[in-house]
């Protein structure tokens, strides 16, 4: 699998491309040759989704979009984003594979394309400290973000591995409930719920903050330990109408990234100080610093996984076919970008276009 994860050695020929003349020429385009006047660009307030935490933050993504207005805009989970991708109130949005399969699924392969990655790692099982394994789960209450989302499909493939019957409108072994992640938390703290299936940096504050134990790192479960946990994705008709303004907004994404590889430390305050901006309450810095742990911040979408990913949500049902995932890919503005900064291209793995 082709791993891309930015090194400091090359930071600074691929921070003066990727900010210079790139930059300056996709500025141009999207205000002079794109009718858009503005991008609405979906993310959440979770560390998983720090390059888009970064970038807002850091003005990154604002200055490669020039002329062309960025309104960012939060989401709770990936399917929630995905609604508003369909009825057109967002143009792109962070989100994790299976909302995204969802999403290219359910519109016939028309609605969205995964034009980058951002992020790989960071989630996990967490579960009060009695439980010691997958039966002492059986006839309790266990969290995730959403039904149908990447954590959600995650715990559910987990829980049939293991040989736990779980349902999505009937009974179940272990009663599955999708929650949002910040009251997961205090049901947790209540000892109301014996675990959640979430990602950073909620994971951490369920173990620090909650007094839990990680039954589950999903890293664990992958070979290599890396899979796709967000990825930037665009609607299709947007970038259609509007190349540059897209190719602007990867432009951004690839200059944050590489600040992140740069600046790690300032990096971790930058998206810390993002959250604080978001949800009024900055992250403790013993959470912060064991959730920024189990990420990786990298480009490259590893589209193998997307596909296991697919896989596992037909075999739990929250997608009802298998998934066709030819064409979910658009990764050509990526790749030029990345070859023009000296950096390797990133293969679709056979389901699009590079």
């Amino acid at each position: 699998m082709n791993r891309l994860i930015a090194r400091v050695g090359t930071v600074a020929l691929v921070m003066s491309l990727a900010g210079g003349s790139l930059t300056a020429c996709s500025r141009s385009d999207a205000s002079s040759a794109n009718a858009a006047k503005q991008l609405r660009l979906g993310y959440f307030a979770n560390l998983t989704h720090a390059t888009a935490l970064v970038g807002v933050k850091e003005g990154f993504l604002k200055d490669a979009l020039g002329d062309v207005e960025l309104k960012p805009q939060t989401f709770n989970a990936g399917p929630a984003a995905v609604e508003a991708l369909f009825a057109g109130s967002i143009d792109a949005a962070y989100i994790g594979p299976n909302p995204a399969i969802n999403a290219f699924v359910k519109s016939k392969g028309e609605a969205i394309r995964i034009i980058a990655g951002a992020t790989s790692g960071g989630a996990s099982l967490v579960v009060q400290p009695d439980i010691k394994g997958v039966n002492d789960l059986l006839g309790k209450r266990v969290a995730s973000p959403q039904l149908g989302n990447t954590q959600d499909v995650a715990l559910r493939y987990w829980l049939k591995k293991q040989g736990v019957a779980t349902s999505i409108t009937g009974s179940s072994d272990v009663t599955l409930a999708p929650t949002e992640n910040s009251t997961s938390l205090q049901l947790f703290k209540d000892k109301a719920i014996a675990g959640a299936w979430v990602p950073e940096p909620w994971a951490s504050r369920l173990v620090l903050e909650g007094g839990g134990k990680v039954l589950v790192n999903e890293a664990d479960t992958w070979p290599n330990g890396q899979f796709v946990t967000t990825q930037l994705v665009v609607r299709t008709k947007f970038a259609d109408a509007n190349p540059a303004a897209v190719e602007a907004l990867l432009e951004g994404h690839v200059k944050t990234t590489n600040w992140i590889a740069a600046n790690p430390a300032d990096a971790k305050q930058a998206a810390n100080g993002q959250l604080d901006a978001l949800t009024t309450k900055k992250l403790a810095q013993d959470v912060l610093d064991r959730a920024w742990k189990q990420l990786t911040i990298t480009e490259d979408p590893l589209p193998t996984t997307l596909k296991t990913s697919a896989d596992h949500a037909f075999e739990v049902g929250t997608i009802k076919e298998q998934a066709d995932l030819q064409g979910i890919y658009d990764l050509t503005a990526l790749n030029k970008i990345l070859v023009a900064a000296g950096k390797k291209p990133v293969s679709s793995a056979g389901l699009g276009k590079e």
